[in-house]
C-alpha cells in the first residue's frame, strides 16, 4: 500500500489552480513593494467569484485582494514559473501560499478564516482613498443589481443609468492614473475589475461601437 504523501513534490497544481487572496498578515508585502499593486486586483463586495473551497460560484460579501492570474488556457498565479516549477517570490509569498499543503489543508483553512486584507489598509494617499470611496458609492454592485432589476419595468431609462455607471468606471481609471501619476496597471487594485467585464454576472454584456460608445445587450 502506498504511503500518504507528506511533502511538496513541486507538481505546480496548487499554483496553477488559482492565485492566493491576501490576508491581513500580508500587508507588509504590499507596503514594502515585495508584491506590487500592479500584480494585484480587487474583487469588490457583491461581485461573483469562484469558490475554490466548496467549488462553484458565490457572491462575496467582503472585499478581497488577490494576486493576478495569468491569461490564457494555462491560468494560475502570475508568480508561478512553469519551466522551473517554482514560485518566483517564494521568500515573500503570501500567507495562504505558505499555509497551503495539498496533502493536509488544515492549516490553510485556518488561515483562510482569518481577516482578509482590504485596500484601505494598503493605501495611505487620502485623495486616492476618497476617489475609491466615491467609486464605491456610484458603482457599487448593490446599486447595479437594483438597476438591472428595474430594466423590465423602466426599460431604456434603467439601461441608460447602467451605461452611465459603466462610462464613469471606464473613464475614471485612466483619469486617475494620469492625474495622480500612477501606474495604469494598478487601477484594478484601486478600483477592482472593470464593470465592462464584470457586468456579465448580471446576464449583460457591453458592446463598444467604432465611435467609442457603449451598447448594453444580453450576454451570450
Amino acid at each position: 500500500m502506498e504511503s500518504p504523501r507528506d511533502h511538496c513534490i513541486r507538481c505546480g497544481e496548487c499554483c496553477l489552480k488559482a492565485s492566493p487572496t491576501l490576508q491581513m498578515e500580508d500587508l507588509d508585502l504590499v507596503k514594502k513593494g515585495l508584491i506590487g499593486k500592479k500584480d494585484l486586483y480587487t474583487i469588490r463586495a457583491g461581485e461573483l467569484v469562484k469558490d475554490n473551497i466548496n467549488e462553484g460560484l458565490v457572491v462575496t460579501t467582503t472585499e478581497l485582494v488577490k494576486v493576478r492570474e495569468r491569461e490564457g488556457e494555462s491560468g494560475g498565479c502570475i508568480f508561478y514559473d512553469d519551466p522551473g516549477k517554482a514560485c518566483t517570490i517564494y521568500e515573500h509569498r503570501p500567507l495562504q501560499c505558505e499555509a497551503l499543503k495539498c496533502w493536509d489543508t488544515t492549516e490553510f483553512l485556518e488561515v483562510f478564516k482569518g481577516l482578509k486584507l482590504m485596500r484601505k489598509q494598503a493605501i495611505e494617499d487620502q485623495v486616492l482613498m476618497g476617489l475609491i470611496e466615491e467609486h464605491e458609492r456610484r458603482c457599487g454592485y448593490a446599486l447595479i443589481e437594483k438597476l438591472v432589476g428595474r430594466i423590465e419595468s423602466m426599460g431604456e431609462k434603467a439601461v441608460d443609468q447602467i451605461l452611465d455607471l459603466l462610462k464613469f468606471d471606464y473613464h475614471l481609471r485612466p483619469f486617475v492614473a494620469e492625474k495622480l501619476a500612477l501606474n495604469p496597471g494598478e487601477m484594478e487594485f484601486f478600483f477592482g475589475r472593470p464593470l465592462t467585464t464584470t457586468i456579465t454576472m448580471f446576464g449583460l454584456q457591453v458592446v463598444r461601437a467604432p465611435d467609442g460608445s457603449f451598447t448594453l445587450t444580453t450576454a451570450e
